[in-house]
C-alpha cells in the first residue's frame, strides 16, 4: 500500500475525497438458487426454526451465542418478538428453497452507515441447514449486498476466540484474521475474548469470484459432493488480492 503523508509529513490513511454515508440494508429478501434469505418474522418463521433447532439434541448450536436454548415453541418465539424484530441487530432467517422451511438465522448488526462498516452475526444454522449449499449461498448472498449492493467498505465477522468452527467457517468464507480482543465481553456467566474478522471492498471481487465458482453446479457431483474446496478458492483470491501483504 502506498504511503500518504499530510503537509506536515506525518503518515496518513489514503484519502477517500468522493466517500458518502451509505443506505442501511433494505428489507427485500435475497434470492439464491439453494436458499432465499428474508427478514424475520416471527409468525412465519418462529414454528419452522425452533422445529429445526430442536433436531439438535445436545443443543450444541447454542454454545457460544448468549441465549437459548429454547425448550418451547412459546419461548422461543417470545425470545424472537423481543430480541429480532429492531433494525440493529437486523434479523433474517434462511429459507431452504427446497423444503420451503426456515433452517438458520443470521443478522447484520452493528450497522455503521456513515462509515460503511457492519457485521454479520447471530448466525444459528439448524442441523438440517449445516455442511450444505445453501449454508454457504446464504452468507455469500448476505456479503454481495453489502458490498455490490449498498456499498458498504468493510463486513466483519466476530466470535468467540475458543469457537473453532466459527473461526473456521470465517476463514474458509474469505474473512482475514486482525487479531484477540482479550476479555471482550461476559455472556452465560463467564468471559469471552473475541477473535475479529473482516473483509474490505478491495478484496470483495476476487472473493465474490471464488464464491461464484463454487457454487456453479458443475462444481458438484452427482451425489452432491463438491469438487474444489471453497476455502481454497477464497485463499488464493485473498493472496492476489490488492491488499494482500
Amino acid at each position: 500500500m502506498s504511503e500518504h503523508r499530510n503537509e506536515l509529513g506525518l503518515p496518513i490513511g489514503f484519502p477517500l475525497p468522493d466517500w458518502q454515508p451509505r443506505a442501511r440494508p433494505p428489507r427485500s429478501p435475497m434470492e439464491g438458487r439453494a436458499c432465499r434469505v428474508e427478514v424475520i418474522d416471527p409468525e412465519r418463521h418462529a414454528a419452522d426454526l425452533h422445529a429445526a433447532n430442536r433436531e439438535d439434541r445436545a443443543g450444541s448450536i447454542w454454545s457460544y451465542l448468549p441465549y437459548g436454548p429454547f425448550d418451547s415453541l412459546a419461548a422461543y418465539r417470545d425470545w424472537m418478538a423481543s430480541a429480532c424484530l429492531g433494525e440493529d441487530p437486523l434479523f433474517h432467517a434462511v429459507i431452504d428453497k427446497q423444503s420451503g422451511k426456515a433452517v438458520g438465522v443470521a443478522s447484520y448488526l452493528r450497522i455503521e452507515p456513515a462509515v460503511g462498516v457492519i457485521e454479520v452475526g447471530h448466525i444459528n444454522y439448524a442441523p438440517a441447514l449445516q455442511r450444505s449449499v445453501a449454508a454457504t449461498e446464504a452468507m455469500f448472498l448476505l456479503m454481495r449486498r453489502v458490498f455490490d449492493e449498498m456499498g458498504y467498505r468493510r463486513y466483519e465477522w466476530k466470535c468467540d476466540a475458543l469457537n473453532a468452527g466459527s473461526r473456521s467457517a470465517a476463514e474458509r468464507l474469505g474473512f482475514t484474521y486482525e487479531g484477540i480482543f482479550r476479555q471482550a465481553t461476559v455472556y452465560k456467566a463467564r468471559n469471552r475474548d473475541t477473535a475479529w474478522y473482516g473483509l474490505i471492498d478491495r478484496d470483495w471481487p476476487a472473493v465474490k469470484a471464488a464464491f461464484e465458482s463454487w457454487l456453479e453446479p458443475c462444481n458438484f457431483d452427482e451425489m452432491g459432493r463438491q469438487k474444489d474446496s471453497l476455502s481454497v478458492l477464497t485463499k488464493a483470491a485473498l493472496a492476489g488480492s490488492p491488499s494482500a501483504p
